[in-house]
């Protein structure tokens, strides 16, 4: 229907549940030091926006670096008609979206494997080995070459040493015969798998340690995804407020006891798109705040009573896990528990409009 690239040069397609966005910035940022290099435009990633930027690609971009979404079967199957990827990448299959299949986490890894069905046969494919659910894709039949990336399990690029830094995070990994020394200007566990994945690709395709080492520094971070602001009287605000599941939702409370030092409060918003899957999402992301010892849990929008409910249930007591049915109260409330060295962690999906939580923090000071 579509002619295809060819597959004489990179055509790195990624997709997942979480990461893509970062992933292909930090792939991005690393390649253009040495190719000239098109990129997905933001997160335009369903079959119409490919489409589109196909026309934008010429034969002078060296290589391409692009973002395959979905929110039903068939999107990257689309996408990958378009455009034929030769690299693909799976950062994660976790449960974003996954009350558009049936609350199937098996449906769900059906739909991403259409990467690996509709990806070059002897291309190579790059997975997360601390995922459990990778083992839910559908990898028999592709004759390329695999490698995987890991923190805590066995794999080609393992992550070692990590350390928080008050912008950062720095670790190690093993490229051929030594061990590297990288950083990156961003918080949180999940995006040293995002990075990663932007070593192993980049290392695969030739590039040397220092120009990793120096894309990783200078990648485009996404808007709305973990960004720190620092306020009067020491105070912090971590804006996650772009989009949420339970895997992200938990990624970022891990950063905010991470990184907080007085009172952590967690302002968490719905997390749509779950279908089946809401009432026991919520439940785990609550469990989990509770676990990690946050100081308040605040929640919003129609689902989070659930989240509410599971903390409390785990240990978080009562009186300092509360939900609001309207904003102008939560704000209210942030106004009065918001002390000197507090740390506030703002998620929720991205109708539930948590920015406008972000944007009072910040107006107040």
């Amino acid at each position: 229907m579509y002619k295809r690239t060819s597959w004489r040069r990179p055509v790195i397609a990624i997709t997942g549940s979480a990461g893509k966005t970062t992933t292909k910035e930090m792939i991005a940022s690393i390649l253009r030091r040495k190719y000239r290099t098109f990129k997905t435009a933001g997160n335009q990633n369903l079959p119409g926006f490919i489409l589109r930027q196909k026309r934008r690609i010429s034969p002078a971009h060296r290589v391409l670096v692009l973002e395959y979404g979905m929110s039903e079967a068939g999107h990257i199957r689309h996408s990958c008609r378009i455009i034929r990827p030769n690299i693909g990448v799976i950062t994660t299959v976790g449960t974003a979206h996954i009350g558009n299949f049936g609350g199937s986490i098996y449906r769900l890894a059906r739909a991403k494997s259409e990467l690996i069905r509709g990806m070059h046969p002897y291309g190579r494919l790059f997975l997360n080995a601390d995922n459990p659910n990778s083992r839910l894709l559908h990898t028999r039949g592709f004759k390329g070459s695999i490698y995987t990336i890991g923190i805590h399990r066995p794999a080609h690029f393992r992550a070692r040493n990590i350390r928080y830094g008050a912008r950062g995070m720095s670790f190690t990994v093993r490229l051929g015969q030594r061990w590297h020394h990288f950083y990156i200007p961003a918080l949180g566990k999940h995006n040293i798998y995002n990075a990663l994945f932007a070593i192993a690709v980049s290392y695969k395709l030739g590039v040397p340690p220092r120009a990793i080492r120096q894309g990783l520094l200078t990648y485009q971070k996404p808007v709305r995804r973990l960004v720190v602001y620092r306020l009067r009287r020491h105070v912090k605000v971590i804006d996650d407020s772009f989009s949420s599941n339970p895997q992200a939702a938990k990624a970022a409370i891990d950063v905010l006891t991470t990184i907080g030092k007085g009172r952590r409060i967690a302002v968490m918003g719905s997390m749509l798109e779950l279908g089946r899957f809401s009432r026991r999402g919520h439940r785990i992301v609550g469990a989990h705040a509770a676990r990690r010892r946050v100081s308040y849990l605040l929640t919003y929008g129609p689902a989070t009573p659930h989240m509410r409910a599971a903390a409390i249930q785990t240990g978080l007591p009562r009186s300092r896990a509360l939900h609001f049915y309207n904003r102008i109260a939560l704000h209210r409330y942030l106004s009065r528990i918001v002390t000197p060295y507090s740390t506030v962690l703002v998620k929720g999906s991205y109708k539930m409009n948590m920015h406008k939580t972000v944007a009072f923090l910040r107006w107040r000071g």
